[in-house]
């Protein structure tokens, strides 16, 4: 799996969240270098639980929209005399 980067502005909302979130739930101020490191901590130690997680998702979504075509032209079959 590659490094999970974030754009400048991804990275900026990211680091935002992440002050909020510290600011409303545990009223705490955490500094924009602070949660920056945080940020980048996360998507070292868990961020390949995150992108796993989407694979798997796309993964299930693929085989059901698969299973949909292979339905749908099974609906297109002629009858037959053949068994």
């Amino acid at each position: 799996m590659a490094e999970i980067k974030f754009s400048a502005e991804e990275l900026t909302s990211v680091v935002n969240k992440v002050q909020l979130y510290f600011q409303e739930e545990l009223d705490r101020e955490i500094g924009q270098f602070d949660a920056e490191f945080l940020v980048e901590f996360f998507a070292e130690e868990i961020g390949a639980f995150f992108y796993n997680r989407g694979l798997y998702d796309a993964q299930a979504l693929f085989e059901s929209k698969v299973e949909a075509i292979a339905e749908a032209i099974y609906e297109l079959e002629k009858p037959t005399t053949f068994k």
